[in-house]
């Protein structure tokens, strides 16, 4: 959606993928990453899976910018705003905010991580992953100088972006404190993902019903959601405590259904921030809050810590369905009670 002129992608380097063992995968098995100039010059990744599907990784902010289906349709929504400038952040996408959502801290706005410079991870620690998928790259962040002066902890941050041969997007990222001096660090996270949908009003979220939440527009006060379904008419900043691992954003006027299941990531933040505010941003058009809701799999509420030499790790799956309504609900609702 980015206005500005497409790029022709020139490849910078190459990475080669590896097997979920951790070990190169050989053969037939194995999918080559190439990085490529984006916007601005910007280092991108692309993985591609051969029915179709697609995703981009820009090493800056280790920031997935464009998820496709097979039918090449943008399943995210990227604001034709978006600078691609370092070190502002990109609006849209999925940006990672890390080592603090929002404003819970001292730090500037969700975090640092999210207008860092990450690297390719090309030997990463094994962990288990479905032998199905070959299309996925391992990213890695460790604090800077600079980085350490306001946040003063030592830490690996490696993210893997991976593509289902579905087209399923799959983000697992993995934290470790790497403190020599025994400090134990504590942060907040989230995976500030931004859908494209058809158009707000037709939006609903089911999978929220019935639970506490924190109205980020009232002082982070405490209510519990009334509605059988979250439907939109006005701004929403809502951050849901204790949610299920599957929530479901049904677009009414696509006929889509985007399941959003999550490990590790108890929280759920619901997000679009309507006419006033979306005028108020710079870097996000005056009309675009009709075409996007943030749904974000996010650990706010209970901090997490870390001790020396222990790992976190948080996981996040996105699917997108075909769904159709049947009197006046989304029909099939089983995406929700479904595997």
């Amino acid at each position: 959606m980015s206005s500005k002129p497409p790029l022709t992608p020139t490849p910078a380097v190459s990475a080669t993928t590896t097997s979920g063992s951790g070990t190169a995968a050989s053969g037939s098995e194995r999918i080559p990453v190439e990085v490529f100039k984006g916007i601005n010059g910007l280092d991108k990744i692309v993985l591609r899976e051969v029915r179709g599907s697609s995703a981009e990784v820009y090493l800056y902010g280790g920031h997935v910018t464009s998820w496709k289906n097979e039918h090449g349709e943008e399943l995210l929504f990227l604001s034709s705003k978006a600078l691609f400038k370092p070190p502002k952040a990109n609006r849209g996408g999925i940006p990672i905010c890390f080592p603090q959502f929002s404003n819970h801290g001292s730090l500037e706005q969700h975090g640092f991580a999210r207008n860092r410079f990450w690297s390719v991870d090309t030997d990463p620690p094994p962990f288990p992953t479905s032998t199905s998928t070959k299309a996925f790259v391992d990213l890695i962040l460790k604090p800077t100088e600079e980085d350490m002066k306001i946040w003063p902890h030592s830490f690996e941050f490696r993210l893997r972006v991976s593509l289902s041969p579905a087209g399923d997007l799959m983000l697992t990222s993995r934290i470790r404190n790497t403190n020599s001096d025994g400090k134990p660090f504590t942060f907040t996270f989230a995976y500030h993902t931004y859908f494209s949908v058809s158009d707000i009003s037709e939006v609903r979220v089911e999978g929220l019903e019935t639970l506490d939440y924190l109205d980020n527009l009232q002082n982070k006060e405490r209510f519990t959601e009334q509605g059988d379904a979250i439907t939109f008419e006005s701004e929403v900043d809502k951050i849901y405590l204790a949610t299920p691992t599957k929530i479901a954003i049904l677009d009414h006027e696509k006929k889509r259904t985007f399941v959003l299941r999550k490990d590790g990531l108890p929280d759920a933040i619901v997000w679009n921030p309507w006419e006033k505010t979306a005028k108020a941003m710079a870097d996000f058009g005056d009309e675009e809050y009709k075409h996007m809701l943030c749904v974000e799999a996010a650990a706010v509420e209970k901090p997490i810590t870390l001790k020396p030499g222990e790992e976190w790790r948080g996981r996040q799956e996105l699917s997108a369905v075909p769904s159709s309504y049947c009197s006046g609900q989304l029909d099939p609702r089983r995406v929700l009670q479904g595997s």
